[in-house]
């Protein structure tokens, strides 16, 4: 387990978990906001995107009150792992992504606990001096989240995702570690 805060559980994942990614992600109501309503993913792409590679990117499935309920990965940013190169090497920069694929778990304040406690763990294990997430413009529910956790807007990144047939703008966010 990679750590444990309140009733949230964030833990690798796991060889098992690979159906719970094909329910999630095969959903139009998450695929909206993650990988895009005409990118539905089966057994194969599940396998071929999520395990079996090294490339940087840390896997996890999030738990609420012992039900998997989600996925989010972590990443140090570096031009191996992320197409935003405009942090000091120097710096601890870490990327994340993530999702609730359990849509009867949305809106309940558990994308917040997951997301501070996340920067949490990433400031007091990982030394990271910031972290960055780029969802896109229209991703509202996502952002108020996000804001609520003290990430701040940075700057546009037009035409940054490709997502149902065309490129989206994003914003940059970032959280910078206060104690700094």
């Amino acid at each position: 387990m990679l750590f444990e805060k309140e009733e949230i559980k964030v833990r690798q994942l796991q060889q098992e978990d690979k159906y719970l990614l094909v329910k999630w992600l095969s959903n139009p109501s998450v695929l909206e906001f993650y990988e895009g309503r005409d990118n539905p993913i089966d057994l194969e792409k599940v396998n071929k995107k999520f395990y079996n590679r090294e490339n940087g990117v840390f896997r996890y499935v999030v738990e609420y009150e012992g039900i998997s309920i989600g996925y989010i990965q972590i990443y140090h940013v570096n031009e191996s792992t992320s197409s935003i190169d405009d942090y000091d090497e120097e710096e601890i920069v870490f990327g994340m992504d993530q999702f609730i694929g359990e849509t009867e778990y949305w809106n309940r304040g558990i994308g917040t606990l997951l997301v501070k406690s996340m920067v949490e763990y990433l400031i007091a294990q990982k030394q990271a001096t910031r972290v960055i997430m780029d969802p896109q413009l229209t991703n509202l529910r996502a952002l108020s989240c996000y804001e609520k956790c003290g990430f701040k807007k940075i700057r546009l990144l037009p035409k940054h995702e490709f997502h149902e047939g065309k490129y989206r703008d994003c914003w940059l966010i970032e959280y910078k570690n206060s104690s700094l």
